[in-house]
Parts: structure tokens; sequence; C-alpha cells
């Protein structure tokens, strides 16, 4: 039985993306093979997992890390059990840093399991496929992380294609049309019916919002080539949740 250090778990609403405000429980795991200039979330290791102590509680109990993954189960069972929940998130950090992990407790529970990822580690996705229902994938564009990811981005697309797909593009103020089309064209190339989701950024370490008629343009752009593209905010910023 595998373990993995998990920063935290607790039961909430999916704030972003195609199942927004769906109930979900959520594992966040430690560790990511990415620097995204947006990011908002501290996935380094722990010392302790934060557990909510029932679910929607936003109150928290620590357990020492590492977390194997018949305690996480246990932990899924429980809230599944106090909420009807849609399903089980696994986010980081990249969580395909802890693939045996994943695979061991979506094993372990009767629930759907939801994969958020930056779509990069192609083979430790192919490897727990057949465990994974959901799909959400970012698609990194190269001002965010330095480099042109589109390559890998496409393997992975291809890879991930027959699971419930929806993508995600950040876009910020600092977004180019250049790199913003191309990673539309990407998409559409694989398949036009793609779930594709327009996050305008939350803004935090000197990363600039992108302007409401820059992100209308966009979509407008992007619905000549895709069939299904809408812009969707984080939104339990806004509600101040998990």
């Amino acid at each position: 039985m595998s373990n993995a250090n998990v920063i935290e778990i607790f039961s909430s609403a999916q704030g972003e993306g195609k199942f927004l405000g769906c109930r979900q429980v959520f594992v966040r795991l430690a560790g990511c093979n990415l620097k995204c200039n947006f990011c908002d979330t501290d996935f380094n290791r722990t010392e302790f997992c934060r557990v909510e102590t029932s679910a929607g509680s936003m109150t928290f109990r620590n357990e020492k890390n590492q977390l194997d993954a018949a305690q996480v189960a246990e932990i899924i069972k429980n809230f599944c059990g106090e909420v009807p929940t849609h399903s089980v998130s696994f986010t980081g950090g990249e969580p395909l840093l802890h693939w045996k992990f994943i695979r061991d407790v979506a094993a372990l529970v009767d629930a759907k399991i939801f994969l958020e990822t930056n779509g990069t580690l192609v083979d430790e996705f192919e490897k727990i496929s057949n465990a994974v229902d959901f799909v959400s994938m970012d698609i990194k564009l190269p001002h965010v992380v330095g480099k042109n990811l589109f390559d890998v981005h496409e393997k992975f697309l291809r890879a991930a294609h027959d699971k419930d797909l929806c993508v995600k593009i950040v876009v910020t103020g600092e977004t180019s049309d250049k790199e913003f089309i191309s990673a539309i064209e990407l998409v559409a190339n694989i398949d036009e019916k793609i779930f594709t989701v327009l996050q305008p950024v939350t803004p935090v370490n000197g990363v600039s919002a992108v302007s409401a008629g820059k992100i209308l343009s966009w979509q407008a752009i992007a619905l000549r080539r895709l069939k299904n593209v809408r812009v969707i905010p984080q939104t339990h910023k806004f509600i101040n949740v998990l």
C-alpha cells in the first residue's frame, strides 16, 4: 500500500471549470514539476496534513505525514457518507507525481475520481487512466511557465481524450494573442468538442488581470474553432470557501 505527503483533505464545492458548484472531496498532494507565475497554492511538503473535522466545517485536525492510501480512503468515505458527493478531486501541486497513491486510494473508495493536472506527465497518467473518470487539464501558456509545453500537452490530451475531459486556460494581462490562439488550435486539432474554460487570472504575485473586453474577444476567437468555450473565474474566491 503506497503513501504520500498530503497537504489537506476537505469537502467543498468545486470553484472552477466544468463542474463548478458540484460537491467534491479534495485531496491536495504535495509537490509540483512546474512553477507558474500566478500560482496561489502552497504545495510544499508538510509535516502534518490538515484534515477537515467534518464535511464543510472548515475546521481542521492534523494528521502526521505521510498518509497511507487506506487512511485517506477512510477519510473520503466518511465525507461522502456525510454529504452526497459528485467526485473525489486529486489536486496539488501536480497530483500525478503521486500516481501510485491515487491508484491505490481509488481502488478503495466507491466514488468517481476527478484529476486536476497540468497535463505534462503523460506516462504517469496512462498508468492510472483506468482509475480516472474526469480530467481537468490546464494548458500552460509559455509566458506563465517560461517555456513552451504545447507538444507534451498535445500528447496528454490524446491520452485523456476518452475521459470526461475539460481543458482550462488561465489568461492574464500578459497573455499574447499569438500564444492564446496557438493553445486554441492545439485543442481544436484534437477535438473541437472538448469542453474549454477560459479562466481570468486571480491577480497574485504581480500578475495583472485581463480586461473584460479582452476575455470576450478571446472567447469569440475560440468559439470559431471550438464548440463549447466558457468564461469561468475562480468562484470559490468570491464566496470564501476552500
